[in-house]
């Protein structure tokens, strides 16, 4: 018999096509994030499944599918919608797709940086809103980013495509994370390595790049935004719960903070109302990976980690706990 595949959302006809090699294809039709009884419900029989970023992926949901499923793969470089422990302690493999959305996220953290420091999101409502203006010297001036120091919180490969872009932009870079990058990383990006209090008080521009953990959860709180320049800028394009949305909101109402750039958000797709009232806020919905290159890698990826499982091969990204 076939061995069932359960793709919780519609992916690209590629990553279908590599999957229907090995398996018989479920995609879910609902195409939004199910419920938690609808996907105990959709993978019940599953061999396979494979998961987006808003599917909670535990025992219970492992126990739903039955004691025949091998694998579950997440469409995203994130894991944080998996309980790895505890499905992989069931004796499921877990895989995930990094590598391939690099630089579009890099890029997209560039983007956001452009356009919450000079302003953009800001000038293109102006007019759209057909509000009268006229150019003088001092019409929404921004700040430029030559000379200043970023400050990446996670040197990984998206902390390290980011470090590379901002240097192109003139810009020093400084570094923290839970421990130091190898020494040529350092020597290729100038980098200063920096104990995370001292990185919040000297960067002008503090960009997310950390996996969200119970370490990182809420790690720019009220105390880390009051550490930070009056007109520094905090960018996110990790994920949302890593930024205690409400004090930001409130440094940003109180000018502790010069702006900020989203991507992501703590109770995504919700997005904290208070944020949406502030012109130093610019907001996208989760694009980090948004293209159509990128998101069909990862979908094909996530497809032959499925692929080698189901066929008795190693996957190419396992996550190991």
């Amino acid at each position: 018999m076939d061995k069932r595949i359960v793709v919780t959302r519609t992916v690209p006809e590629s990553a279908l096509e590599v999957l229907r090699q090995v398996g018989d294809v479920h995609v879910c039709p609902q195409d939004r994030p199910l419920t938690a009884p609808e996907l105990r419900e959709a993978v019940r029989g599953a061999h396979a499944i494979v998961a987006m970023l808003h599917d909670r992926i535990d025992a219970d949901l492992v126990a739903a599918a039955g004691p025949q499923l091998q694998v579950v793969a997440n469409v995203a470089v994130g894991y944080d919608n998996i309980d790895v422990p505890a499905v992989t302690g069931r004796g499921v493999i877990v895989a995930n797709t990094p590598g391939v959305l690099v630089d579009a996220t890099a890029d997209l953290a560039i983007g956001l940086l452009l356009m919450v420091t000079r302003r953009l999101g800001e000038g293109e409502r102006l007019l759209r809103a057909r509000q009268p203006w006229t150019f003088h010297l001092g019409f929404m001036v921004g700040t430029g980013l030559q000379g200043k120091t970023l400050g990446i919180v996670g040197l990984g490969d998206i902390g390290q495509a980011v470090a590379r872009r901002a240097r192109a932009f003139g810009m020093s870079v400084a570094y923290t994370g839970r421990r130091r990058a190898a020494a040529e990383v350092e020597a290729e990006l100038d980098a200063r390595f920096l104990p995370q209090d001292e990185l919040l008080r000297t960067a002008d521009v503090v960009s997310l790049h950390c996996p969200l953990t119970e370490q990182t959860r809420h790690l720019i709180d009220e105390a880390a935004l009051a550490a930070m320049k009056p007109t520094a800028f905090l960018i996110n394009t990790s994920r949302g719960p890593v930024v205690d949305e409400r004090a930001l909101a409130k440094a940003l109402q109180e000018g502790q903070i010069g702006g900020a750039a989203l991507d992501v958000f703590e109770r995504e797709p919700e997005v904290e109302p208070a944020l949406l009232d502030l012109d130093n806020v610019v907001v996208v919905p989760h694009l980090g990976s948004a293209t159509t290159e990128t998101r069909t890698a990862m979908a094909e990826l996530a497809a032959r980690n499925v692929a080698a499982v189901l066929t008795g091969a190693e996957p190419p990204t396992q996550v190991r706990p």
